[in-house]
């Protein structure tokens, strides 16, 4: 049956309009939205860092207003990323709906104008060999889509005050549809999942929300990785400061949160930036962080090795972190360095643990999760990538060889071992693009292999650093010996591989 040509002059006239659709025009405009929402996220990022350093530098009046200010500024700016987020999502739909929907009107179209031969001659042995009705459908079902995607796109933009394409004309006018004080309802805090859902969760929260999970769900929060270091250190310190008012705490706990309270107070009372990543009083773990790791454009992350705990030894770590971020700092001045002083797992304390690899069982798969984290709180935010080193000690070497094992690859660019007693594999093991070693004559653990290949052995794969035969296993952060500014030399990605 031959349809009425009222309705086929329609149909025609449809088509020729999604013929004539500007693809590459929306496609643009889709790149310049990508764009925006691109710098929104850091942008974002910065206003809550800018509202932080207020609240931890100034007070009265003027500072609460200040504060006030910016909190608003940040909330407004999460608001505004969440809704072009969610438009860009629509409009790159929208893109791919009416780039196929006018592909299929241009061979539609062009098939009705043409004679039954050329018809043939036009769909067959084609991407489109198949009949001129199904076409004529397809295109019109993508157009339909599109449709729904183009009205998508303003939906998210509705609550910013965006009515048919134009926006608030003032701060005032687009703050003032936003619920900036309200009841907040903490989240539940996605323990147990992956570094980058964990920071994909955390840069969807508003606010308001990252500070009341904060507030309540220190524990979690402190230990989470993919959560910014920023958060986690206020999570922390929450944690430290309960533990300190507890006297019922037992005593290696206590012991443990003294030390971390000593450390904390003696770097900032020298000026310096500290940041508690960790602090598992239970497990005796704890990892210190000295700079800002949310914002440095080198990490390094100092693994120690055997009879380190955070008690005794957390001081002479911190040390050891700092020798490294000078080092790192007089070889390229101009990169803002960070370094980890890394106890997140429980070291061997006995000469017969450390003769196990149980306890590299255990530390490396959190040391993975821990620079995984890292770099994942980065991207969440639309940070700049940061330059990862992993700066290992003797037994501390075996649980980057573990880390190097658990599941993806090693989220580190250099890896350094410092008098290691050998490695299951070579160099390439260990995921990063680099790898140094050094292992002093004087270090006998250097020459044991108790635990692999030694890392200075030929075929290994890694590039030595300077040494002396006079440094004995515990003096390779000595700045009286070489080995130490050739490692800040690798965290500032000064020191060629190879």
């Amino acid at each position: 049956m031959t349809a009425p040509a009222p309705a086929v002059d329609a149909t025609t006239a449809r088509l020729s309009g999604v013929a004539a659709w500007e693809v590459p025009l929306l496609r643009r405009a889709v790149a310049c939205l990508a764009g925006v929402a691109g710098r929104l996220s850091p942008w974002r990022a910065r206003l809550q860092a800018v509202g932080r350093a207020l609240e931890d530098s100034w007070s009265g009046p003027a500072a609460r207003s200040a504060g006030g200010a910016v909190a608003e500024l940040a909330t407004v700016a999460w608001e505004l990323d969440a809704s072009v987020e969610l438009s860009l999502t629509a409009y790159e739909r929208l893109l791919v709906e009416a780039g196929e929907a006018q592909e299929l009107a241009v061979v539609a179209v062009a098939a009705a104008r043409a004679s039954p031969p050329a018809v043939r001659d036009l769909l067959a042995g084609s991407l489109l060999d198949v009949p001129l009705l199904s076409v004529t459908e397809d295109a019109l079902v993508h157009a339909s889509r599109a449709a729904a995607a183009a009205d998508e796109t303003g939906t998210a933009l509705a609550g910013l005050g965006v009515r048919d394409a134009f926006a608030p004309a003032s701060f005032a006018g687009l703050a003032g549809g936003l619920p900036i004080v309200g009841p907040v309802v903490p989240p539940p805090v996605p323990t147990g999942r992956p570094p980058d859902e964990v920071a994909a969760w955390w840069a969807g929260l508003a606010p308001a929300a990252q500070s009341a999970a904060i507030a309540v769900a220190p524990p979690a929060l402190g230990a989470l990785d993919g959560v910014p270091a920023w958060a986690r250190d206020r999570a922390n310190r929450r944690l430290l400061d309960r533990a300190l008012a507890d006297p019922g705490l037992p005593a290696r706990m206590a012991a443990t949160a003294a030390a971390v309270a000593r450390s904390v107070a003696a770097e900032e009372a020298a000026g310096r930036e500290v940041q508690v990543q960790l602090l598992d009083l239970a497990g005796d773990r704890v990892a210190l962080g000295l700079g800002d790791l949310d914002a440095a454009d080198a990490v390094a992350v100092l693994v120690p090795g055997i009879l380190t705990t955070p008690a005794d030894d957390l001081d002479a770590l911190i040390r050891d972190a700092a020798a490294v971020g000078l080092a790192a700092r007089a070889a390229a001045p101009g990169v803002a360095v960070a370094t980890v002083a890394w106890l997140g797992y429980r070291t061997p304390q006995s000469i017969p643990a450390a003769a196990s690899r149980v306890p590299a069982w255990r530390g490396g798969p959190a040391l993975a999760s821990g620079l995984a984290g890292l770099d994942a709180a980065r991207a969440a935010t639309g940070g700049d990538p940061v330059r990862t080193t992993v700066v290992a000690h003797s037994y501390g070497t075996v649980v980057v060889d573990e880390a190097a094992d658990a599941p993806g690859d090693l989220a580190a660019d250099a890896v350094v071992l410092l008098g290691s007693p050998g490695m299951e594999q070579d160099a390439s093991a260990l995921e990063a693009d680099a790898v140094y070693d050094s292992g002093s004559s004087g270090d006998p653990v250097a020459w044991l292999g108790w635990f692999g290949r030694p890392t200075w052995a030929d075929g290994f794969g890694s590039t030595g650093l300077p040494g002396d035969a006079a440094m004995g296993h515990s003096d390779y952060y000595d700045p009286d010996f070489p080995t130490l500014a050739a490692i800040g030399e690798v965290v500032a990605g000064t020191r060629p591989a190879g």
